[in-house]
């Protein structure tokens, strides 16, 4: 089949299907299991409940994501707590069905909830996850998932002891429609082999940000807290099964008053099947009309692909945009209507036991290089 009709042909379609046999595949490496069992990977039956979940953790508003992401595909959310008031009763008036527990471990011992989900302060994520496992539960974390590689050692070490769920939702892929098309792309052959990635994921610093921000050890540094979308990025696109952080930087430029506070960081990374680069920051202008002006490019043997993700500046209003080159023309895609299957899946994998939505030896890859990359960090030049 030509490549332009092939391109034109997978629309929607998910990514896994495009695979070649024997490749690695992040998203899907449990697949065969569930096809053999004689499901589709179509998430559960309308009408059906089939994940009890609870939210414990409410310090970032990724939270809300988090429960749609369940409660959209056939999750019943029961329970859940946090220390701060002010954010219980916040959540509980957007989700007045969540019972108010007393205490987290009222949540780890009611036997009938199957996951947790939370964002609590990224230093505080991990450390939970464990007492969730333990307590013979699945868990879903807001990124980072994990800001320490001795944290990723005990998660490492509690996971395969209680084979629990240990998901991270990199929701700058997972709930993105255009990165998602960018991958079926890709993964479809559209541009030939992926030689080079290049991110940027700058950021709005905003206002009232709660002290817990400005704290390295708590947000676990700029790389450490954007950085993972950008490694989730390459790692997907590149369908590595290792890479190498070969140069870092990281540091506070312009915050003196916040000597604890990162506002940029970069990377260089390799591996097998590819190279890339990448650019986090919190300079985002108050010009722009979203929370940071994401820009993609995946560099190909036959093509490359640009993705905007939130904002085409000064061009198409809102998100999801698209641009494929390749040897025959330039094309726009409007992805904003792209499936985004790790919701159902993740669903599926609760009730199946596999592992379709995210495989745990991706999911930990990708933390162990963001957090190699935010350790080895050097300082970035200030700027005159």
């Amino acid at each position: 089949m030509h490549r332009r009709t092939f391109i034109n042909a997978i629309g929607g379609s998910s990514a896994a299907a495009l695979w070649p046999a024997g490749a690695f595949d992040p998203a899907r490496a449990g697949r065969r299991q569930r096809v053999e069992s004689g499901t589709q990977g179509q998430g559960p039956p309308s009408g059906r409940a089939p994940v009890t979940f609870a939210a414990v953790g409410l310090n970032h508003s990724h939270v809300y994501g988090q429960v749609e992401t369940v409660l959209k595909h056939g999750g019943t959310l029961a329970a859940v707590y946090a220390k701060e008031p002010e954010l219980v009763a916040a959540f509980t008036k957007r989700y007045p069905q969540a019972k108010i527990a007393r205490s987290e471990q009222e949540i780890l011992d009611d036997r009938t909830i199957q996951l947790v989900v939370s964002a609590a302060i990224p230093n505080e994520r991990a450390p939970l996850g464990i007492r969730v496992m333990q307590a013979g539960k699945d868990y879903m974390a807001d990124k980072p998932g994990v800001t320490t590689l001795a944290q990723l050692a005990d998660i490492r070490r509690v996971q395969a002891q209680t084979t629990r769920i240990y998901s991270i939702l990199y929701g700058g892929r997972l709930e993105s429609p255009a990165v998602q098309r960018a991958v079926e792309l890709v993964h479809g052959g559209a541009i030939g082999q992926v030689v080079h990635t290049m991110g940027t994921g700058p950021h709005k610093i905003g206002t009232n940000r709660p002290d817990w921000f400005w704290n390295k050890d708590q947000f676990g540094g700029v790389i450490g807290d954007l950085g993972t979308h950008q490694v989730d990025y390459f790692m997907a696109l590149t369908r590595a099964s290792r890479a190498e952080v070969v140069a870092s930087q990281a540091g506070n430029l312009t915050h003196p008053d916040r000597p604890d506070f990162e506002d940029f960081g970069d990377a260089m990374l390799r591996s097998p099947s590819g190279s890339g680069y990448f650019r986090v920051d919190w300079f985002t202008p108050a010009g722009v009309p979203t929370f940071g002006d994401s820009r993609l490019t995946i560099m190909g043997t036959d093509g490359y692909i640009e993705v905007r993700p939130n904002v085409d500046l000064a061009g198409r209003p809102g998100g999801g945009h698209l641009f494929l080159v390749d040897q025959k023309e330039t094309r726009y895609i409007d992805a904003k209507g792209t499936p985004l299957p790790y919701g159902p899946r993740l669903v599926d994998d609760i009730v199946n036991r596999t592992e379709t939505a995210m495989t745990q030896a991706y999911c930990f890859l990708v933390a162990q290089l963001v957090l190699e990359a935010q350790a080895k960090a050097t300082s970035p030049v200030l700027p005159k």
